[in-house]
């Protein structure tokens, strides 16, 4: 029902800054909670954040709690991970899900939609 794509991946420092973003398809972005996961080769995808239908209520592992912030403007139907203080740990796969269901659920991965991901490799 909803096509996700990435983008704004790239190589950066150690304590630098980037942000990516997630451009969703449809009329009824609104409808969907939605969130961030990243993922390493021969690891399993972490979930990174989550924000709500409306953008009033956050969630977030605690790895990136008070580095990262994930935003969403529905006029744009587009959501944000700002990424400040990078470590060389952040680098990854970032993608972007949606979900009908509450913002709370997808920390425990049960999105309905993914993205493609973008790259983030941060070096030290």
């Amino acid at each position: 029902q909803v096509q996700l794509v990435e983008s704004g991946g790239g190589l950066v420092q150690a304590g630098g800054s980037l942000r990516v973003s997630c451009a969703a398809s449809g009329r009824t972005f609104s409808s969907f909670s939605m969130g961030w996961f990243r993922q390493t080769p021969g690891k399993e995808r972490e979930f990174v954040a989550a924000i709500d239908k409306s953008g009033t209520t956050t969630y977030y592992a605690d790895s990136v709690k008070g580095r990262f912030t994930i935003s969403r403007d529905n006029a744009k139907n587009m959501v944000y991970l700002q990424m400040n203080s990078l470590k060389p740990e952040d680098t990854a796969v970032y993608s972007c899900a949606a979900t009908s269901r509450l913002a709370i659920t997808i920390q425990r991965g049960g999105c309905d939609y993914w993205g493609q991901g973008t790259q983030v490799t941060v070096s030290s």
